[in-house]
């Protein structure tokens, strides 16, 4: 009576675990943990599998301009990167993560692990990014490879942004582009900090 009692109880307890990841970044991978400035953070997916995005998320719509459809590349030598690609990035403690998206936007949430440096500023801040400022503007010989998002593909804050650092000298082919957003992570219910 007790092994049936054992065997029900192991039983109950897999089926419950099995149901707390149901839904998983990939088949293999239920989550990762990032380190982020407030410490390590895991991102996952919601588990609800009726949650929805709403609200600001939700608008399939803009007028355009000004939220006018971006290109699948903002520049010549830069690599567009889904979802996956950026976590690898998130875990690589050689990459940087740029949410280039204004301070407000930022404020209202961002993937963890990102840093916020705002389109309009990125080009005065390319010390957090590798590059040494010289006499002609900044040596990025040793630039670290980036990637960068904003809201979606509807919004043009980071393909300006990167436009901007290949200006100053950014090597494009260390540049990622991740196209979906924060409209693209919050449809596929990933972990968001800051915010609502």
């Amino acid at each position: 009576m007790k092994t049936l009692a054992w065997i029900i109880s192991l039983i109950l307890f897999t089926g419950t675990a099995m149901a707390e990841n149901q839904v998983g970044i990939t088949k293999d991978i239920p989550s990762v943990t990032v380190h982020t400035d407030n410490g390590m953070v895991e991102i996952n997916r919601v588990q609800d599998t009726k949650n929805q995005i709403d609200g600001e998320w939700a608008l399939t719509s803009r007028p355009c301009p000004d939220f006018c459809i971006q290109p699948h590349s903002p520049a010549e030598g830069v690599t567009t990167i889904g979802e996956l690609e950026l976590i690898e990035m998130l875990l690589d403690p050689e990459a940087v993560v740029v949410d280039s998206r204004t301070r407000d936007w930022f404020a209202g949430g961002t993937i963890p692990g990102a840093i916020n440096i705002p389109y309009n500023y990125v080009v005065d801040e390319l010390a957090q990014l590798g590059c040494e400022p010289d006499f002609d503007g900044w040596d990025c010989a040793e630039a670290k490879p980036v990637a960068l998002f904003c809201n979606g593909v509807w919004c043009g804050q980071s393909p300006t942004a990167i436009r901007n650092m290949i200006k100053a000298g950014y090597p494009a082919n260390r540049i990622f582009y991740y196209r979906g957003g924060m409209q693209g992570w919050r449809l596929l219910g990933l972990t968001i900090i800051g915010g609502d």
